[in-house]
Parts: structure tokens; C-alpha cells; sequence
């Protein structure tokens, strides 16, 4: 049965023994399903696979080369070259100026101060907080650093690491040169075009908490009848509260789906909160989270930080906000790719 994988910082030991990796004893040596395990752990694997994941490692191991790029990372003495013996002279040309690359771009990952990167509780957990890098991009790097590019499957795992990378680098310098005002106009303008509306952190949050207010134990009212009751409690605070701005943000809920809508016949329907969104934590996530996704149809790139302080006026939430992100990507990712393939399908029918 397989164990469970390391988490991605804790790529400088083997994921087995624990000890940090080395250039005698505890050689790092890269699989092709991009899992790296020290040789000597290795070598006592019961069958030739993966012990993570089960993948059948096809080269012998005595032939897979040892990854230098992470033995630079550890401080280690790193040999000018090793033998490796690839089909033909041009696979082993391609093969050394492929392995250079990912070498120099290994050095990324160490701190600021040029020194080796440190492990912590002695598990060889990276220290990467220094790094020149933000965390997304140190995390597609280790993955890039982990591939093993003499197998086929390595090296097209590796070719997919470094489209992310690269892809990632864009969006990061977009992210850095891009106007903070217009950026923000952008996104607000966007959010109005669907018919929604972000009141400011200070507001937005309030208004949220009247809705949780008004429907947390179940109750079931009209869109009128809940605009209403939140835009009286509100008007004391904020005098420029008013019916069409708080029912613009009703409606943002509304497209995150945070509601169960009952139709009545010649009469308003009735919302009520869906019971995993019957608090604040719930419903404002899945109400930040349709803010993201509006913005990601629009095309802009904002970052967890901008995030943070458009939504919430400060930089704390930063973490918050990139969770949402991920999960966003990762529907949108989804949504995209299933399309794609109901493109296809339909193409070939309409060939055949």
C-alpha cells in the first residue's frame, strides 16, 4: 500500500528515512513520476516501484543519475559531471543542456543572502520565506527541481512543469507592473456588469452579517423583504445605504449560489441560506470566492496581497485569499479542459 508523499517543502531529505540528502550515502535520485528518494532507501524497496504512488520504475537504478540540482541546494560537493547514457548523441545533448537549466534555475530556491537553503526539526524542511521568489512559484519550481528527465514520463511531466512555471512568471510580472487604480476600477467595473456591487471592506462586511442575520436560523424571505431589513439596520452607520446597492450585493450572493430559492405563484420568491453557508466564515468565503471568479472571466490577475487589501483593507487575509485562488483555478481549469473535450466529441461526430 503506498505511504503518504512529504509535503512540497520538505523536498531537501528523503521523504523515507528523513535524512537530509547527500553526496555519498543519501543521494537524491529522482523518479519518473517526479517522487525523490535517497538511493540507499532506494535500494531496499521491496519491488521497483514508487513507494508513494506505485509507479513502476522501468530503468535500473543504479543507472538513474542523481539530481544535482538539489544536491547544490543542501551545501553538498556536486561532481562537474556524471555519466548517463541516453539512445543516441542527440537525446544525451539535449538531455545535459535540459539538466543545466533546471540546475541554474535550483538556485533560485536558496535565500536572499546567497546562503544554502536550512532545514527546520531536522526533516529538511525548506526555509523559503527569504527567497527571491513568491511561494506559487517556489512550489511549481520544486516540482520542476523534482523531475527526473531521462524517462519519458519525467521528461514530459518536466515539460508541463516548466509551461507552469513560465506561465506563472507572466502572470507575477503582470501582477508587479500593472496600475493598483486601474486595476481596482477594472474589477469593480466587472463586478457590476453582472448586476453586483462591493460596498468597500467596512460595509461589505456588515451588510453580509445583516443578511447571515436575517436568514441563519432558516428562515425563508423575499428578495424585497431582505433588502429592506438590511439596508434599516445599515443607514444608521453608513447613510448611503440604499435599496439598489444592498440588492446589487444580495445578487452577488445569489450567483454564488449561497441560496435556495422557493417560487411562488403571483407572488416574490423566497430565499433562504443554504445550511453550509449559516456562517459568516461559509458565506463569506463563498461570497470572495465569486468576487475571484468574476475576475478571472474578466481576464484580470490580481494577486493574494492586492486581494487582501481590496477586499478586506488590510494584507492579513493574504492566505485566505490565495486558498480561494487555487480553488478557483482549479474549477475554471475543470470547466475549460471538459469543454474542450465536448468540443472535440462533437467535431468527431460531425466528421464521422
Amino acid at each position: 500500500m503506498p505511504v503518504q508523499a512529504a509535503q512540497w517543502t520538505e523536498f531537501l531529505s528523503c521523504p523515507i528515512c528523513y535524512n537530509e540528502f547527500d553526496e555519498n550515502v543519501h543521494k537524491p535520485i529522482s523518479l519518473g513520476c517526479s517522487h525523490t528518494v535517497c538511493k540507499t532507501c532506494l535500494n531496499k524497496l521491496h519491488r521497483k516501484a514508487c513507494p508513494f504512488d506505485q509507479t513502476v520504475i522501468n530503468t535500473d537504478i543504479d543507472v538513474l543519475p542523481v539530481n544535482f540540482a538539489l544536491l547544490q541546494l543542501v551545501g553538498a560537493q556536486v561532481p562537474d559531471q556524471q555519466t548517463v547514457n541516453l539512445s543516441n548523441l542527440g537525446e544525451n545533448k539535449h538531455y545535459e543542456v535540459a539538466k543545466k537549466c533546471v540546475e541554474e534555475l535550483a538556485l533560485y530556491l536558496k535565500p536572499l543572502n546567497g546562503g544554502k537553503v536550512v532545514s527546520i526539526e531536522d526533516r529538511g524542511v525548506a526555509s523559503l520565506n527569504q527567497s527571491a521568489l513568491s511561494r506559487p512559484m517556489q512550489r511549481k519550481l520544486v516540482t520542476l527541481v523534482n523531475c527526473q528527465l531521462v524517462e519519458k514520463e519525467g521528461r514530459v511531466r518536466a515539460m508541463r512543469a516548466a509551461r507552469s512555471l513560465g506561465e506563472r512568471t507572466v502572470t507575477e510580472l503582470i501582477l508587479q507592473h500593472q496600475n493598483p487604480q486601474q486595476l481596482s476600477a477594472n474589477l469593480w467595473a466587472a463586478v457590476r456588469a453582472r448586476g453586483c456591487q462591493f460596498l468597500g471592506p467596512a460595509m461589505q462586511e456588515e451588510a453580509l452579517k445583516l443578511v447571515l442575520l436575517a436568514l441563519e436560523d432558516g428562515s425563508a424571505l423575499s428578495r424585497k423583504v431582505l433588502v429592506l431589513f438590511v439596508v434599516q439596520r445599515l443607514e444608521p452607520r453608513f447613510p448611503q445605504a440604499s435599496k439598489t446597492s444592498i440588492g446589487h450585493v444580495v445578487q452577488l450572493l445569489y450567483r454564488a449560489s449561497c441560496f435556495k430559492v422557493t417560487k411562488r405563484d403571483e407572488d416574490s420568491s423566497l430565499m433562504q441560506l443554504k445550511e453550509e453557508f449559516r456562517s459568516y466564515e461559509a458565506l463569506r468565503r463563498e461570497h470572495d470566492a465569486q468576487i475571484v471568479h468574476i475576475a478571472m472571466e474578466a481576464g484580470l490577475r490580481i494577486s493574494p496581497e492586492q486581494w487582501s487589501s481590496l477586499l478586506y483593507g488590510d494584507l492579513a487575509h493574504k492566505s485566505h485569499m490565495q486558498s480561494i485562488i487555487d480553488k478557483v483555478s482549479r474549477v475554471l481549469y475543470i470547466i475549460f479542459y471538459f469543454d474542450l473535450n465536448i468540443c472535440y466529441l462533437s467535431l468527431g461526430l460531425l466528421y464521422v
